[in-house]
């Protein structure tokens, strides 16, 4: 088999990993650094695109290279994703004008999703966007920019979102995945955008990337790029894509029927349709595969949440950990794993940023409903997991209403490394969930995507090869009993109490 390596870097909300894979799809070298997520005013999620994203990148190849004692000219091909829906708006010489506004966490442009709901209308607005308009749309943001940043938007060459800024980076060429730009950028590019009323409202038709194939060329590392990131000029890379995509097809992902639970910071939902199945309360796509549509959700806080609930309970575990003890991680599942399930009465809605699907609703607020006196550390972050599993199961029971078909559901993440957790998500499904043997996530999703660029795999199905599972969980028939009365619980909690917590502002 020819000698060469395939590299895949992926840029996450809190950090990034990169890999370097042989051949065979075998991990030969991984490295990752973190970072941080700035908060600066309530609901606005923000990161520096130069220092975060490309730092990180250049750091990252560099890392790798080292760490496999390879030649630079040794590589493929490279694949690189990062957060998906964000708005960066960069000068002509791919400078960026502000920071990154982040995916759908980030809810500065409410009231700009307001004005264009009455605007449009809802027919309009469901035929334009397939749905109601949600926080994770870049065009809301733009026109945010347009309002209240107007110095920045008159400078504006392109409006970009990460893995388009990471291939000009690369390249100097402004690509975007058409699956990317179809989910998170309507109407832009969607029948012409109505004949030009959209471009009038947010931007022009040249100030957006091209869209192309995720697995297709978007140009060769330039001398540039090659002298920050230690890659040798004219190794091709591919357009790339978001995280959560390439973290789909890193967990096999790759068939109508098979649902990626990818637990990161949030929690993020792909099901593989061989139809386009649209409801108001998921979103309904056309998918990177060739042939395929997905219908999508997201948590806002899932490994935030559990950071959370790190910080502020396990303030001796991350001392402990700091002088070379357990990880506080690790104390916090033994501790959660030794509550029962339910964890004795308590229900967290894990609403603690708002939420996308399925209730659209950014002023949505977190809640710790039935706590009593008897309740410890270990129950509230037991129920936290829980919290996330019932987000989940509502996503799922809405896919049965549509009459998706669920085959195989395959979790993904740093959270698989709770088994806890893993646990509590099949309890609550009543189904097994899989975890794939190489977990590292996006950035090996990456990597393969770049061998199918690079011509060493003709198909998605090709990658079946490289993909197989190492644990399955299995629901526990009583525990998914019981779960079912706490999950009717959980749903008349937010009913309930919507008003209330918009009330709160």
């Amino acid at each position: 088999m020819e000698d060469g390596f395939y590299l895949g870097i992926d840029i996450g909300t809190y950090e990034s990993k990169g890999v370097l894979v042989n051949q065979a799809g075998e991990i030969v070298a991984r490295e990752w650094v973190r970072h941080e997520m700035e908060n600066p005013r309530n609901g606005y999620f923000e990161q520096d695109a130069e220092a975060v994203w490309w730092g990180d990148f250049c750091r990252l190849s560099q890392a790798l290279l080292a760490a496999a004692s390879i030649g630079p000219e040794q590589i493929r091909c490279i694949g690189a994703s990062t957060l998906g829906s964000d708005c960066l708006p960069v000068d002509q010489d791919c400078r960026p004008l502000r920071k990154a506004i982040l995916y759908g966490i980030d809810s500065r442009a409410v009231e700009e999703i307001r004005w264009l709901q009455e605007y449009y209308g809802e027919e309009k607005e469901r035929r334009l966007f397939g749905r109601p308009l949600c926080t994770g749309d870049v065009a809301p943001k733009i026109l945010w920019i347009r309002r209240n940043e107007p110095e920045v938007y008159r400078q504006t060459y392109k409006f970009l979102t990460g893995p388009s800024y990471l291939a000009a980076k690369l390249t100097g060429n402004y690509v975007i995945d058409e699956f990317l730009e179809d989910a998170s950028f309507r109407p832009l590019y969607r029948e012409r955008a109505e004949e030009g009323e959209a471009y009038r409202l947010f931007c022009r038709p040249d100030q957006l990337a091209a869209p192309q194939p995720v697995t297709g060329l978007a140009g060769y590392v330039t001398e540039q790029a090659a002298a920050e990131t230690g890659l040798a000029p004219g190794t091709p890379v591919i357009t790339g894509t978001g995280d959560s995509t390439a973290e789909a097809i890193s967990t096999g992902v790759l068939e109508p029927g098979d649902v990626m639970l990818q637990f990161g910071s949030t929690l993020f939902l792909y099901c593989c349709t061989d139809r386009l199945s649209q409801d108001d309360r998921l979103w309904g796509n056309s998918f990177t595969i060739p042939g395929t549509y997905s219908v999508s959700g997201g948590t806002n806080a899932a490994g935030t949440l559990t950071r959370w609930c790190r910080n502020l309970l396990y303030p001796d575990a991350l001392a402990q950990e700091a002088e070379g003890g357990e990880n506080a991680f690790a104390r916090m599942a033994q501790e959660a794993g030794e509550v029962p399930p339910g964890a004795d009465g308590l229900i967290t809605l894990p609403y603690f940023a708002g939420e996308r699907t399925p209730l659209n609703d950014p002023q949505a607020k977190g809640m710790l409903f039935g706590l009593k006196l008897s309740h410890t550390r270990g129950h509230i972050c037991r129920s936290a997991l829980e919290g996330v599993g019932y987000s989940i199961a509502q996503h799922l029971d809405i896919l049965e209403e549509m009459q998706v078909p669920v085959r195989n559901i395959l979790a993904v993440g740093g959270g698989t490394q709770n088994p806890v957790w893993m646990q509590c998500v099949a309890d609550i499904l009543g189904k097994p969930v899989q975890v794939a043997q190489v977990s590292v996530g996006a950035a090996y999703g990456d990597a393969l995507m770049a061998m199918i660029g690079a011509g060493r795999c003709q198909s998605f199905q090709d990658l079946r090869q490289f993909i197989h599972v190492q644990d399955v969980y299995r629901p526990e028939p009583g525990n998914f009993a019981l779960y079912q009365e706490y999950q009717k619980i959980f749903r008349e909690l937010y009913t309930r109490n919507k008003d209330l917590m918009h009330r709160l502002g």
